[in-house]
């Protein structure tokens, strides 16, 4: 499938931005932009199933073969939340970026003591005056966003990851950090530790949930240092 992409900036360099499950590309508003001013040209995708991309079968394979068929491998930058980071993951050996960052990637679903992601279904009920008290530190303009992926989200690909099991890489394919939120609910102290064993970088971004780019806009874009 042909994803709906949006593009931030004209820069010789190339970064890929992947939202998590139940959002869009408006995710990142602000790292786009960001990224767009030290010169890189920004692809965000709308993952199947999210925003103005389309429906079909769903699965972790199939997000990642999505990824494949839109977007330009040999890219400088890959960037993915959650979902978007388990999706690059996936796609990393085809896409082949030069660097890739994982934001509080979901490698580890619906497994005994971790989320099941069919509980997300209900979310998309959630009215705007809760999606503000469980994410007090994000600015207005991310509520309204969230209610707005939320109502372009087709709740069946929460369904399809319930049993995605632990897809946690054996080795980064390419030079690799993973932002990892304070407490996060998906990068376990132990799992944190077993990636640095397995060649990954890892950054806590200390007091940020899972959103990291939402919940501290400057704490996500300092703990990229070095990898921009």
């Amino acid at each position: 499938m042909q994803l709906h992409t949006h593009e931030w900036g004209t820069g010789d360099r190339v970064a890929l931005l992947v939202h998590g499950i139940m959002s869009d590309h408006r995710t990142w508003r602000r790292v786009g932009p960001a990224l767009a001013a030290r010169g890189y040209r920004v692809i965000g995708v709308d993952l199947r199933g999210h925003g103005a991309s389309g429906r079909g079968t769903y699965g972790a394979e199939v997000f990642a073969d999505d990824l494949v068929d839109t977007l330009p491998a040999g890219a400088e930058l890959a960037l993915g939340h959650s979902l978007g980071g388990l999706a690059i993951a996936l796609a990393a050996e085809r896409l082949r970026p030069a660097r890739a960052v994982y934001s509080d990637p979901a490698w580890v679903l619906g497994t005994q003591g971790y989320v099941d992601p069919a509980a997300f279904v209900e979310f998309r009920r959630v009215p705007r005056t809760v999606i503000a008290k469980f994410n007090p530190r994000w600015e207005e303009a991310d509520v309204d966003i969230e209610v707005a992926t939320l109502a372009a989200w087709d709740p069946d690909t929460a369904l399809s990851l319930s049993d995605v099991g632990d897809r946690t890489p054996a080795a980064p394919v390419v030079p690799s950090l993973v932002q990892v939120a304070d407490p996060s609910l998906v990068v376990r102290e132990p799992l944190k530790e077993e990636l640095a064993r397995r060649g990954f970088e890892v950054r806590t971004v200390r007091g940020a949930g899972h959103t990291i780019h939402r919940d501290d806009f400057d704490a996500f874009m300092a703990s990229l240092d070095g990898w921009l």
